[in-house]
């Protein structure tokens, strides 16, 4: 199961090669909908690989709450809806750099939380 979370997490918000004009056509073949298989109000995704952001989980990472938060900023790409029909989801992009807070399980990111834009 929590593999399975893991790889949903992979799916929903690691993308390397991420542009801010690819949110609709990325999270269109990716599949990325809410339980009820509607658009995401927002999607973010993290440019970097799973192997610069499971260590989060780890020794890349500190508690944040129920949260692991990174220590360090990533590149990131935060799709917001644009507009929502049947079947079909528009997105607009923004690119950021910011620390980032996921739900870690077993030592592996199974829930993306937020960017974090401020720290105390």
């Amino acid at each position: 199961l929590h593999n399975e979370r893991y790889q949903k997490f992979i799916n929903q918000h690691i993308y390397q090669q991420m542009r801010i004009g690819m949110c609709t056509s990325v999270i269109a073949r990716r599949g990325i909908k809410t339980i009820n298989n509607e658009c995401k109000e927002t999607n973010t995704f993290i440019r970097a690989t799973t192997g610069l952001v499971t260590p989060i989980c780890n020794d890349a990472g500190e508690p944040y709450g129920d949260m692991t938060k990174s220590t360090k900023p990533f590149d990131i790409v935060v799709c917001k809806l644009k507009s929502a029909r049947p079947g079909y989801c528009e997105y607009r992009g923004k690119s950021y750099t910011r620390k980032i807070a996921i739900r870690c399980e077993q030592s592996l990111p199974v829930h993306f939380d937020r960017d974090i834009v401020n720290f105390e």
